[in-house]
């Protein structure tokens, strides 16, 4: 019921349908893993059949790659920036990446994760991380938390943002919203990181 109403009073950030938000080529691998993520949650219980994270890392991460989506209309309700780790660069800056789920690698791990209990640590509060596939069932032991950072920008830019050691970093103001959405859901989120 608290998803409900924090659902109905939530307002859309910077979007209209997500034909006019994504390309072609985006809105197919949104699409596929919007499936995925439909068919677990009917499969499996205790995760929120409502609303799900989907993060593009093909989408330079000084745009909009990370999106909140209403499961039930099929649409996306929100969308922010999210930094990649740092270890995942390979030189051609943000245009083509590589991911590991090797501990020390600070690189993104792909895959699907479940949305768990906050904590509070270095940048504050937090969600970790657990990784749900064999790209990334290492998150919880190389610490992968969802979390905000100040020098995460709110808006759109023109340039690559910040990196992160691995984690889905995103700006305080997205992380509030993100936050509201995960505190006032009765079930676990999935997050669903692809490329």
């Amino acid at each position: 019921m608290a998803l409900l109403l924090s659902l109905s009073s939530f307002t859309t950030y910077n979007v209209t349908d997500k034909k006019d938000i994504l390309s072609e080529l985006e809105l197919v691998r949104l699409n596929e893993h919007v499936s995925e993520i439909k068919s677990f949650t009917a499969a499996n219980r205790g995760y929120n059949k409502k609303i799900a994270f989907l993060v593009d890392m093909k989408i330079k991460s000084g745009k909009n790659r990370f999106f909140v989506y209403d499961l039930e209309n099929e649409r996306i309700i929100d969308q922010g920036l999210v930094a990649h780790g740092s270890g995942s660069e390979t030189g051609i800056k943000g245009d083509i990446l590589q991911f590991s789920n090797a501990p020390n690698s600070n690189c993104t791990s792909l895959g699907r994760y479940s949305v768990e209990k906050s904590y509070k640590g270095v940048f504050g509060k937090a969600f970790r991380l657990a990784g749900m596939d064999q790209t990334n069932n290492n998150a919880l032991k190389r610490a992968i938390v969802l979390h905000c950072y100040k020098e995460v920008p709110d808006d759109e830019k023109e340039y690559y943002i910040i990196n992160s050691h691995g984690c889905p970093m995103v700006s305080e103001l997205f992380f509030k919203r993100l936050e509201k959405i995960i505190d006032s859901s009765d079930s676990k989120i999935m997050l669903s990181v692809y490329y």
